[in-house]
């Protein structure tokens, strides 16, 4: 099993909007970056865990926790000229963009912000912090995800 940090904009699907989806399941679309895809299409599987963060709000933070729920599939949305997430080069019989259905697993008693991941020696080495990173999805090593989800449990200093 590995582990995973996705974000998300809360405003546009946040921790509570998985939580309250149908199966508390979602099929996570629209990634359009093809490092974060080949994660998705490459190495992503069934069982593997995520810190769901929240980005883009006024307090960056992870909120919980999710599952992946499914191998990587076809993200339709490239093909749709409605949507936010439409690109006109994909083809349907050579599809670039991929996604992978996850599932809700907790919400965090308190969130763990990325203030804190910044300050917290224990956190240093995470790709969240890495100068330059914005992937929208990013690997998480073993420690750094038994830190943030005991972070995650109790409350902490903002």
């Amino acid at each position: 099993m590995k582990y995973w940090l996705f974000k998300s904009e809360p405003d546009d699907f946040s921790i509570d909007d998985l939580a309250t989806s149908a199966n508390q399941t979602s099929f996570w679309f629209g990634i359009r970056n093809y490092q974060a895809r080949n994660f998705i299409r490459d190495e992503l599987q069934p069982g593997d865990q995520i810190l769901f963060y929240h980005s883009s709000c006024a307090v960056p933070a992870v909120v919980g926790t999710a599952v992946i729920k499914s191998t990587a599939q076809v993200d339709n949305t490239a093909f749709d000229p409605q949507s936010p997430y439409f690109d006109a080069k994909s083809d349907l019989h050579k599809p670039r963009w991929f996604g992978v259905d996850i599932g809700f697993l907790s919400k965090f008693a308190q969130p763990v912000s990325l203030r804190f991941i910044k300050q917290d020696p224990q956190l240093q080495q995470m790709y969240l912090v890495a100068k330059g990173n914005r992937l929208s999805i990013q690997p998480v090593a073993d420690d750094e995800w038994q830190r943030i989800v005991a972070l995650g449990a109790k409350q902490q200093p903002a």
